[in-house]
């Protein structure tokens, strides 16, 4: 709760700092904000569970983990916004307020107890995203991608909430412990049917915000036309908040209707895996490559719903996605850099790198491989404890189907690291990318943060 009231109050704090017309200042202030949060937040991990608006929200070990990793995402990310305060852009504090809020919003979605509390952390969250979607208006790309995500992201609202709606009707409450309860033992059978209709109409409406097939038609071309450093928030922040609240959602409330709502969230798992990966190799943009490598990532996260284990699937999903977002960060980051020099987001503007830029080569590579989930990498260890969760309830198949997946993977990742190392820059590529010492400081700790959840998987394996 502490993490909600200091990011409204600073949010609105520092939409009052765009009045001093000096954007120097937005950059370290948000900074500052977000390890004062990084820092609340991690007070709590030990306090004992506690509610608040009426048991609507609940702070316990689970939500504490996952804010944390959302809050360590945007500190880790905020530095390479630096483009836009040395060029002045103007609405920056703007934009900043807005992520504020957006974590807000992605706060409330996995600390959630009640459905209403989740379709408001949902609200905050994806209105924020459709702004920042558009942030860039002399890009009609950037046009595109906010209209598309706002009357996509409007369709798969209004579905959630008739879900939501639907799940009321059917038992009565709001609450998830409740709706738990009638689940098992409804009060009258005949609202069964509609208690099914509003989970599935609900599982589309979440299976849409983290990019889940075949609810993921918006994600290559926001991704794409949505600027950079955004569209690292969309791939990370949106993700982890979404797959937090969609595990607590599936474990808690509709736990004793698993084998109603297993084929459907397998089938979705299935597709989301084969669409990401088949669809990545066919990209010539790292930028859309990146958008169908959030696709397939998705997909292993659903393999960890499928599971439902309990704290086995919760440690697999927090670490997955902490792995998952550190990488993501790196490989944006480093996107970022090269793209705003270079003007180009294709594999051919990555040529040469590793001669003119050695560090940005170096971690780009680092996240390359933990995303395909190379060994000594987190992302290695992300795929072991959600697989491991899978074939302890017996998912055999699904998890060699996700390995076949993980082989394809290695492809398109391996692409931009090929380009990098074994091919020459052309001739208006030849002069190194620019990179702040305190850019290049982040890079580095991304690196070593995904060395050591790869080398070190026990310290962050078991939080719940």
């Amino acid at each position: 709760m502490t993490s909600i009231i200091l990011l409204s109050v600073f949010g609105i704090i520092n939409l009052f700092l765009g009045f001093l017309r000096s954007n120097k200042i937005l950059l370290p202030a948000a900074m500052v904000i977000l390890a004062l949060v990084f820092g609340a937040n991690l007070y709590d991990w030990n306090a004992a569970p506690h509610s608040y608006f009426s048991n609507m929200l609940t702070i316990d070990r689970y939500s504490v983990a996952f804010t944390g990793i959302v809050t360590l995402t945007t500190l880790l990310l905020i530095p390479f916004s630096q483009k836009y305060v040395r060029d002045g852009q103007e609405n920056l504090a703007e934009y900043y307020s807005l992520l504020l809020f957006s974590l807000v919003g992605a706060i409330m979605m996995v600390s959630y107890d009640n459905l209403l509390m989740l379709f408001v952390g949902i609200e905050i969250l994806s209105v924020s995203m459709y702004v920042v979607a558009g942030s860039d208006k002399r890009n009609v790309r950037s046009n595109e991608a906010a209209l598309k995500y706002f009357l996509m992201g409007s369709f798969a609202t209004g579905i959630l909430l008739f879900g939501i709606a639907l799940v009321y009707g059917a038992t009565g409450a709001f609450s998830l412990i409740d709706i738990a309860g009638a689940v098992v033992q409804p009060a009258n059978a005949s609202f069964r049917p509609m208690l099914y209709i509003g989970m599935l109409l609900m599982f589309i409406g979440i299976s849409f915000k983290v990019s889940a097939a075949p609810f993921h038609y918006w994600t290559p071309d926001v991704y794409e036309g949505t600027p950079t450093f955004f569209t690292a928030f969309m791939s990370t922040v949106v993700k982890t908040a979404g797959f937090a609240a969609f595990f607590k959602l599936l474990m808690v409330a509709f736990g004793g209707a698993e084998s109603f709502w297993i084929p459907t969230i397998m089938a979705i798992t299935v597709l989301t895996l084969l669409v990401g990966n088949v669809g990545a190799v066919a990209q010539t943009s790292i930028k859309r490559m990146l958008a169908y490598s959030s696709i397939s990532h998705a997909g292993y996260l659903f393999i960890g719903l499928v599971a439902l284990n309990g704290k086995l699937s919760a440690n697999g999903i927090f670490f997955y996605s902490l792995a998952y977002s550190v990488a993501t960060v790196a490989a944006f980051g480093v996107l970022k850099l090269v793209s705003d020099q270079r003007q180009r987001e294709d594999y051919a503007s990555f040529n040469g790198l590793a001669k003119t830029n050695p560090l940005l080569a170096f971690v780009f590579t680092v996240a390359m491989l933990s995303l395909a989930g190379i060994p000594l990498t987190g992302g290695f260890f992300g795929k072991f404890f959600i697989f491991g969760a899978a074939m302890d309830k017996g998912y055999t198949g699904l998890v060699i189907f996700a390995l076949l997946m993980s082989m394809v993977s290695i492809y398109y990742y391996l692409r931009p690291v090929i380009a990098m190392y074994m091919r020459p820059a052309e001739e208006d590529m030849t002069e190194p990318v620019a990179v702040s010492p305190f850019q290049s400081f982040i890079l580095v700790v991304l690196a070593v943060l995904t060395f050591v959840l790869g080398i070190m998987p026990g310290l962050l394996s078991e939080v719940m």
